[in-house]
C-alpha cells in the first residue's frame, strides 16, 4: 500500500477534481486485533468497539481512494488536520460492518487546498458510524507562528514512549515512516518520529471511558502541533471539551469536543 502511495509522488498531470468513486468492503471484527488496539490506545479490554476503532478498519479503503491514479494530490505529504466521528449506537464484536469510503468537499484553505475523506459503516443495512477526516494539501506559505492559549491545569500527565509510533502502526495499518522511523521523519521535516493523530484522539477517549454521554455520541477534534516521540503531554477535560498539550511548554497538540447528542 505504501509502495503505491510513494508512486503518487511521481510528477504527472493530475485532475482538478476529486474522483467520484466509493470503495466498500465487509469486515468482521477480530477480537485479538481489537484487544491489541485497546491496549495500545489505553482502552479497557472488552467486546465493545471504541468509537475510533472502525477508523482503522476503514484505513485501507481510505488509502485506496487517495492512491488512485485519478486522485488530484499525492497522498504522501497530506496533513491530517481534523477528524469527526459520529456513532449512532454501541458497536461490538458481534457486528459485521459494511464500510464505505469516498472523498468529497474539495475547498480552499489559507495554506492550500483541503478535502474530506468520509468513511461510513452499516450493520444490517443500517448506518451506525461515520468518520470525516479532513486533509490539507499545503501549497502556500503561511504564518509559522501559532496561537498557544494558556493551557488549563492538566487532569493527567502522560509519558508517551518512543514505541507508540510503531505499536499504533501495527494495529492501524498506518505505517507512514514519519511515525516509525527517525530517518523517515527527518526526510519529511520532522526532528523525530511523531505520534499518529488518531492515536492521540483515541488516547483521549480512553481517558474518558465512563464519562462519555452515552452510546450515541459525536467526537470532533482538530490536530494542532505534532507530538514528537518520546513526549510528556498534559490532558484536560471540562464540560464536554478536552485538550492535549505539551506538559512543559503548554503548546497545543489537539483540541476536541463531545457535544451533547441530539
Amino acid at each position: 500500500m505504501y509502495a503505491k502511495a510513494a508512486l503518487t509522488l511521481i510528477p504527472r498531470s493530475r485532475p482538478a477534481e476529486l474522483p467520484g468513486v466509493a470503495l466498500s468492503r465487509e469486515v468482521a471484527v477480530d477480537p485479538a486485533h481489537l484487544a491489541a488496539y485497546q491496549r495500545v490506545c489505553g482502552f479497557r479490554t472488552s467486546d465493545r468497539l471504541p468509537a475510533t476503532y472502525p477508523h482503522v478498519l476503514g484505513f485501507e479503503l481510505a488509502m485506496g481512494v487517495m492512491t488512485r491514479a485519478d486522485f488530484p494530490f499525492p497522498v504522501v505529504g497530506l496533513v491530517h488536520i481534523a477528524n469527526r466521528i459520529e456513532q449512532e449506537r454501541a458497536l461490538t464484536t458481534d457486528d459485521r460492518l459494511t464500510l464505505t469510503a469516498h472523498a468529497e468537499g474539495l475547498r480552499d484553505h489559507p495554506r492550500g487546498t483541503q478535502f474530506d475523506l468520509v468513511t461510513t459503516a452499516e450493520a444490517g443495512g443500517t448506518p451506525v458510524w461515520r468518520d470525516v477526516s479532513t486533509y490539507l494539501r499545503i501549497t502556500r506559505a503561511g504564518d509559522s507562528s501559532r496561537e498557544s492559549p494558556e493551557p488549563p491545569v492538566p487532569h493527567a500527565i502522560w509519558r508517551v514512549g518512543p514505541e507508540v509510533g510503531t505499536a499504533y502502526a501495527r494495529v492501524s495499518g498506518d505505517r507512514n515512516p514519519i511515525h516509525t522511523s527517525l530517518i523517515g521523519a527527518r526526510l519529511f521535516g520532522f526532528k523525530r518520529p511523531i505520534a499518529h493523530g488518531m492515536w492521540s484522539k483515541a488516547r483521549c477517549l480512553a481517558a474518558l471511558e465512563g464519562r462519555l454521554p452515552g452510546d450515541r455520541l459525536t467526537v470532533d477534534v482538530s490536530f494542532k502541533l505534532p507530538i514528537y516521540l518520546p513526549a510528556k503531554v498534559g490532558f484536560a477535560y471540562t464540560a464536554g471539551e478536552f485538550r492535549l498539550f505539551d506538559a512543559r511548554t503548554g503548546k497545543p497538540h489537539l483540541s476536541g469536543a463531545i457535544p451533547v447528542t441530539r
